[in-house]
């Protein structure tokens, strides 16, 4: 699995104009689900994303979880993080889940938040999302769970 985390002040999705979900401060995960992807590497990959440091503490030291700031967690799927770019001009998406694969792992991983006492919020699967955030800091971090 593949995520892209962005520390946001406020993120939203929307599908056909209609807000389908959004948080307050907290992280955007955009994650993408490979072929080979298991439903441990969801697990490891939710505590990650809740347990790394992306904010500042009193003194200005980026020291706090999401959970250490009453956070919330937006999580959006996103295919396209698993898209090769080093031959030709059109990305080549095989390394990315099929649907069958991608759907209980991406749900696998939101429950796994959820779990830890986090408000989560997500998008829509397939569909097609319009995602505005407001990027704090900016903080944006790669994590792979390989």
């Amino acid at each position: 699995m593949r995520a892209v985390l962005q520390r946001v002040s406020r993120a939203r999705v929307l599908v056909e104009g209609a807000v389908v979900g959004q948080i307050g401060r907290g992280v955007l995960v955009l994650l993408g689900v490979a072929r080979t992807d298991t439903a441990e590497q969801a697990r490891w990959l939710a505590e990650k994303v809740v347990g790394l440091r992306l904010f500042e503490d009193g003194e200005g030291k980026i020291n706090l979880g999401v959970a250490d700031v009453n956070g919330e967690v937006l999580v959006v799927s996103q295919f396209t993080l698993y898209g090769d770019c080093r031959k030709g001009r059109r990305p080549s998406f095989l390394d990315a889940a099929p649907p069958e694969i991608a759907v209980p792992l991406y749900e696998s991983f939101v429950e796994a938040v959820k779990a830890q006492g986090i408000r989560t919020e997500t998008g829509r699967f397939r569909a097609m999302m319009q995602v505005e955030l407001v990027n704090d800091g900016p903080v944006t971090l790669i994590v792979d769970s390989k």
